[in-house]
């Protein structure tokens, strides 16, 4: 919240402008940087509009709140109106949008959409806005969760004409999403009479809604439970099971002794480590446990809103980032899961975090303190950035720390690549992430394995994979530079070239282009074939067939790999990354793509020693004409 006072107050200080400099201010103190033009040029023409409304109507005590952060959120609503109710007295607040604009139109095909002029796409419905606005805070702010007759909202477009918004209105369904225009300033002042008492102040009211726990409300688990329970049919088996029945007894031993435990449950990949994290948030739901899903990955997070929560909006909130929790009281969940822990980060600052978050803090320390059992699922080969290190060693340091019990669950078995330990284990071998060097690859019945001596001979096997109903994609060493996002309808740009071969990278942006699937989708959504993966929209997911292309980072000299740290154009390696850092990073990316396939995985590398190297260790060093179609 950038700024906090009465109408009355508010109405004064916009007239002689200081609030505008308070609100420039406190921005800049808590952001690192100015707020740009366009947003306060916006405070400065709704602002003064609302509170003139709000002194009209009698609600000069009403408490306004200006630039409300959303808890556990980045976004925030423009004001939140703190009071009481006229008839009841009870607390009753008003979330509301102001929006500036004079004309918008709805889209054709879904009217919680809608078009503004100044943007090239579609946006959010104001009403469908401040409607999800409303119903996040009841599902994670404790002042209201189990009282949401209390939050309601309301877009102001103070601007318009009835005319110029009417297609708009067709989402009205119910007192927490109403809209009203500068037509109807009347109706606005009657409503927000409605819902604030001009008799009494606000302050207090605020005060309950600010203090209010940040956690999921019980109606929301509820929901989560029967959403994750319903849709998920897991069966957990042996270690898994064990990791499973650890974290529940973790969470009744937290609460009987009043003291944290810690669990971590590492394995490698496809070993079950997000199934058991689901199976758990399914259980903790039913059992009216707060508890929240976090990963440092947008594109993994956001699959994981995508299974569990596509039918039930609400769920999908139930997963955040790591780097969520900067501000959150600690204790303040019972159990917090962290899956793809490995992704843990040095600290959660970035350069958009406000300056008041810029501690220095670690983040595995804000992981811990924020709830009473912590767990974290990782497997430790998959760190491929500088700067995450989420690691046992970390995590069992930091716990030792603060004197808290940390329980260690190792899961072997595993689920993805066909099954295959025998493959997993030559892949660390190949890449000598543990001691004892390459070895040949027997085949087994569970994977198969394959050298493809050109990427159109990779892409020809995978289409002929895919005509037969199996699920394929391609990806590699980040080798190529990227090219800016194309704008709609125009070609993606072709940065990936080997020879004459050409392909797109994934898209990087959270929307569609060209038919091409948003970055966080490529995995999973079809048309993601076609372009080529990166290590960061391949962690965490699975498909059929994976096709690999090694690039010059990582080439076979003599009897060595040989990492080669000027051929990567991953962003993330700064001059200052240690060579030795690179080296395991680039190791620990090839590892994460060799093992994403389920049926089998095809190999290419650019480079020809490399590919004689990996046909002697899968061919047994016989020649081929060609991989069989």
């Amino acid at each position: 919240m950038l700024f906090r006072a009465s109408a009355k107050t508010v109405a004064v200080m916009a007239l002689d402008g200081s609030l505008f400099l308070h609100l420039i201010e406190n921005f800049v103190h808590m952001r690192g940087y100015q707020p740009g033009t366009s947003e306060v040029r916006s405070w400065e023409r709704s602002i003064p509009v609302l509170a003139a409304a709000l002194n009209d109507a009698g609600l000069g005590d009403v408490e306004v709140m200006l630039e409300y952060a959303l808890p556990l959120n980045s976004k925030r609503a423009d004001v939140v109106l703190a009071g009481l109710h006229p008839s009841t007295e009870e607390p009753s607040y008003v979330v509301v949008e102001l929006k500036q604009w004079s004309q918008v139109l709805p889209d054709e095909d879904d009217p919680t959409l809608c078009h503004v002029e100044r943007y090239s796409h579609p946006i959010l419905n104001p009403i469908e806005q401040v409607r999800r606005y409303c119903d996040y805070l009841i599902n994670f702010n404790g002042a209201v969760a189990d009282h949401g007759h209390r939050i309601s909202g309301v877009a102001f477009l103070h601007n318009a004409t009835e005319f110029a918004v009417a297609g708009l209105r067709e989402i009205e369904r119910d007192g927490r999403g109403v809209l009203f225009t500068g037509q109807r300033r009347g109706e606005f002042l009657d409503y927000l009479r409605s819902r604030l008492s001009g008799k009494h102040s606000g302050a207090r009211a605020a005060d309950e809604l600010l203090s209010g726990a940040t956690v999921p409300s019980k109606q929301l688990m509820s929901v989560a439970a029967e959403e994750v329970r319903e849709r998920q049919q897991f069966v957990l088996l042996d270690e898994q099971q064990v990791a499973y029945r650890t974290v529940l007894n973790a969470v009744e031993k937290a609460k009987r002794a009043d003291r944290k435990e810690v669990v971590v449950v590492t394995g490698g990949p496809g070993t079950g480590k997000s199934v058991i994290a689901l199976q758990l948030l399914g259980e903790l739901y039913r059992r009216g446990v707060p508890a929240l899903h976090a990963t440092g990955s947008q594109s993994f997070t956001k699959t994981m809103r995508k299974i569990a929560g596509s039918r039930k909006r609400e769920v999908q909130e139930l997963f955040k980032y790591f780097n969520s929790f900067m501000a959150t009281e600690k204790n303040s969940l019972d159990v917090l899961i962290c899956d793809e822990a490995h992704r843990i980060r040095e600290t959660s600052a970035n350069r958009y975090t406000r300056a008041e978050y810029r501690t220095g803090r670690a983040q595995i320390d804000e992981l811990i303190d924020v709830s009473h059992v912590p767990v974290f699922l990782l497997d430790e080969h998959q760190v491929v950035r500088p700067g995450e290190m989420g690691t046992v060693a970390e995590i069992k340091s930091a716990a030792a720390k603060r004197d808290i019990p940390c329980h260690v669950v190792p899961l072997d078995s595993q689920f993805r690549c066909g099954g295959s330990d025998a493959y997993l284990r030559w892949v660390v071998r190949l890449l000598g992430l543990e001691p004892g060097g390459s070895v040949v690859w027997e085949p087994d019945d569970r994977m198969q394995l394959l050298v493809a001596d050109t990427p159109q001979e990779m892409e020809a096997f995978l289409e002929a994979r895919r005509a037969q109903g199996y699920g394929a994609r391609i990806s590699a060493g980040y080798c190529w530079r990227w090219s800016p996002e194309p704008k709609p309808g125009h070609p993606l740009p072709l940065d990936v070239v080997i020879g004459d071969w050409a392909r797109p990278w994934n898209l990087r942006g959270d929307r569609s282009v060209s038919g091409a699937p948003p970055a966080a989708l490529w995995a999973t959504d079809p048309a993601g074939f076609g372009q080529v993966g990166c290590v960061y929209t391949a962690q965490g997911f699975e498909y059929d067939w994976s096709g690999v292309i090694i690039g010059p980072d990582l080439v076979w000299r003599g009897d060595r790999w040989i990492t080669d740290r000027t051929a990567s154009k991953d962003p993330v390696f700064k001059r200052s990354t240690p060579d030795t850092d690179v080296d395991r990073l680039i190791r620990n990316t090839y590892k994460v793509l060799l093992t994403r396939g389920m049926v089998g995985t095809i190999v290419c590398s650019t480079d020809a020693e490399t590919r004689e190297k990996l046909r002697e260790l899968v061919c047994g060093g016989q020649k081929r004409e060609s991989v069989q179609v």
